[in-house]
């Protein structure tokens, strides 16, 4: 395919996934065309009428699936409709984005993985979220040397929410609800990113709102040779902690405030439409404390600049030129292998090995993997 082919793009689902995370950077990055999106949920009327004027509003899964010209699917359904409908796009001969997380299960990952190399067809998995301005800072200085040896990592996504949302499956008790299937995915692919594979994992997922029917607080411990990374995410948290707080044996570096471009899409802007798109105010840099070459340093670090679009520049490339991807499906399989783990982990109460699978290899012990 020519670097210039308009892949034509069906989009199923068309909640907060669809609506906020991958229509508008399927209108907006050059080569994309969004021909079709499912939904039936009338509450979206409003965006759906913002959508560009070539794309059709389907309400069955086939309008997409049968559609010889469609060549890419986006499964942005609700997290347990992601192997069969990831699975039935890939059988038909599209090339798949699968929100994340990628799937219920490591069976299912493998299984998806298998039949797009049957297929031939592209499968990857929207971690969007190493794309954020924060973890773009992050992984440069733990890059830089200026900490030393890393020995401990803490990581959160905190919300506060008092009440039980009965308009939202994330909060029905049905397969992957709740938080650690929602932010859980993002925390653990950061990770893996920056350390590799760990060597044992810990989990305490726990209910702590009243009527509360789904995991809604979670702690995860990945322990590594000499380092230890804690995940954290809750809705009860009024006073969030730090996004990010690394420490050393040189100096340490923490990180507030969540990246903007969320904000911004829920402000219906379009990405990329200013220079500044994805750019941190300055109260939200991160500071590093250090000690370099005989100096005692503290310095405020200007936030690098936030891009979500780069999965889908990535992704057309890949799809037309052969471009390696930049998710790719064994990694996403690695993040559902600790999900399934820290599972095993708080319901038998002990710590877990892990067994190295697939892309996620260990990294150097105790520092940032390159």
């Amino acid at each position: 395919m020519k670097q210039d082919t308009i892949i034509n793009v069906g989009l199923i689902g068309f909640g907060n996934a669809g609506r906020l995370y991958h229509a508008p950077f399927l209108n907006s990055v050059p080569g994309f065309r969004l021909a079709k999106v499912r939904t039936t949920r009338a509450v979206v009327g409003q965006a759906l009428n913002a959508l560009p004027a070539h794309t059709q509003i389907v309400t069955d899964n086939d309008a997409i699936l049968q559609d010889p010209s469609i060549d890419l699917v986006v499964v942005a359904a609700p997290n347990h409709l992601h192997f069969p409908l990831a699975k039935a796009a890939l059988e038909a001969g599209k090339h798949v984005v699968v929100d994340k997380p990628f799937t219920l299960s490591t069976a299912e990952a493998d299984e998806l993985i298998a039949v797009a190399g049957r297929s031939g067809r592209l499968l990857t998995v929207y971690h969007n979220r190493r794309l954020t301005s924060d973890f773009r800072t992050l992984k440069k200085v733990c890059a830089s040397g200026l900490l030393g040896r890393i020995v401990e990592y803490e990581s959160h996504f905190d919300r506060f929410r008092n009440t039980i949302r009965h308009d939202s499956w994330k909060e029905e008790d049905m397969p992957g609800a709740g938080i650690f299937y929602d932010m859980g995915p993002h925390l653990i692919d950061q990770t893996l990113q920056l350390f590799g594979t760990p060597l044992e994992l810990r989990a305490d997922l726990r209910v702590q709102r009243t009527e509360g029917r789904v995991i809604d607080s979670f702690e995860v411990v990945l322990l590594y040779e000499g380092l230890k990374a804690t995940l954290k995410g809750g809705m009860l948290v009024k006073d969030p902690f730090p996004q990010f707080a690394v420490f050393g044996e040189q100096g340490s570096f923490v990180k507030y405030g969540r990246d903007m471009q969320e904000d911004a899409l829920r402000d219906g802007e379009i990405p990329n439409a200013r220079p500044d798109w994805g750019t941190e105010p300055e109260s939200f840099w991160g500071r590093l404390i250090t000690h370099h070459q005989g100096l005692e340093l503290t310095a405020t670090v200007k936030s690098e600049q936030g891009d979500y679009s780069v999965f889908y520049r990535n992704l057309h490339r890949a799809i037309t030129a052969g471009a390696e991807l930049l998710v790719q499906p064994q990694e996403a399989r690695d993040v559902i292998y600790l999900i399934e783990l820290a599972e095993q982990s708080s319901r038998e109460k002990r710590t877990l090995p892990v067994q190295p699978r697939g892309a996620a290899q260990p990294a150097t012990p105790g520092a940032p993997a390159a």
